[in-house]
């Protein structure tokens, strides 16, 4: 982005009797973010996101923990993915795909993106625990399918090897984030045209 572009932002609110999120992007930040999920585990991850996308995250979730963490996470999700459309808006000039590898340690992940305008979602991981410092990993998979179904995107995400459950998820999310950056990143080639023969996503 110019100088003189404006940022691809967006402020999206979820509220529903189980939780109410807001969600804040910038597309063309520096990677600072901002969350309190109260999930510290879900926010060291979507810090992740933030970092390695270069996207300037804020999340404030409140949701019935007491119960347990499915609403709020699926709810985070489903803002997110809102927000990425909403930031994205027509996709013209953008590359649409991205793909990353990341590897931490003995662990090893790959995430790839087309930003198709169809929901899709792929999830190969098999953690080698049930449970991340209370966090529920089965969860992982509702934040991202939230995510696709709001953002409307294609989304393949495979852990290819790893045996630390901390490890497995935090490639996951620095891939995606990297993946996520590549796919928005505006394509000086394609400036005002949208990367399909269609001519919408």
């Amino acid at each position: 982005m110019t100088s003189e572009t404006p940022h691809r932002t967006a402020r999206v609110e979820r509220n529903t009797l189980e939780t109410q999120i807001r969600v804040s992007l910038d597309l063309d930040g520096c990677g600072r973010s901002d969350l309190q999920t109260g999930l510290p585990f879900l926010d060291h991850m979507l810090d992740q996101v933030a970092r390695h996308g270069l996207i300037d995250l804020e999340i404030q979730a409140q949701g019935d923990l007491h119960v347990d963490a499915h609403h709020t996470v699926e709810d985070v999700g489903i803002t997110l993915g809102q927000a990425l459309s909403t930031a994205l808006g027509g996709k013209q000039g953008i590359r649409r795909y991205g793909h990353a590898y990341v590897p931490l340690d003995e662990a090893l992940s790959r995430v790839v993106i087309d930003l198709s305008g169809r929901p899709g979602l792929d999830f190969h991981v098999r953690f080698s625990r049930a449970m991340i410092g209370g966090f529920d990993v089965d969860l992982f998979g509702e934040l991202f399918q939230g995510l696709v179904n709001h953002a409307a995107m294609t989304l393949h995400i495979d852990n290819l090897r790893g045996s630390n459950a901390h490890h497995q998820a935090e490639t996951i999310f620095k891939a995606f984030g990297r993946a996520l950056r590549m796919a928005v990143e505006p394509d000086p080639r394609m400036a005002g045209i949208t990367p399909s023969t269609k001519g919408a996503l």
